[in-house]
């Protein structure tokens, strides 16, 4: 059974940065392309951004991109999402997923990932 923990979220005024982290359970982290995605209140899940098995390829929402930065750990099997100068609209849970066929970073549908984390809620004040 593979798990996936985020941590790093909180309660941060915009601007501010934080950086989540993503442990995943297992020896297999390096076969996984890696993503993120958030849900705000009311709203449907989103793709945030995506990198592949060994880091060599990313993508990112236009909404994001510029400002977050996926990265990655094989060895320590972690997934992390570096978020700079965040606004209010950035507010939602973030998850992290794993996708244990595919090696691109796109399609960026979250079907395409098998397994979830259970999220970490990122609130930004204006």
């Amino acid at each position: 059974q593979v798990q996936l923990v985020e941590s790093g979220g909180g309660l941060v005024q915009a601007g501010d940065s934080l950086r989540l982290s993503c442990a995943v359970s297992g020896r297999t982290f390096s076969s996984y392309t890696m993503g993120w995605f958030r849900q705000a209140p009311g709203k449907e899940r989103e793709f945030v951004a995506a990198i592949s098995r060994s880091a060599s390829n990313s993508y990112y929402a236009d909404s994001v991109k510029g400002r977050f930065t996926i990265s990655r750990d094989n060895a320590k099997n972690t997934v992390y999402l570096q978020m700079n100068s965040l606004k209010p609209e950035d507010t939602a849970v973030y998850y992290c997923a794993a996708d244990r066929h595919y090696a691109i970073v796109t399609p960026i549908t979250s079907e395409r990932y098998d397994y979830w984390g259970q999220g970490t809620q990122v609130t930004v004040s204006s």
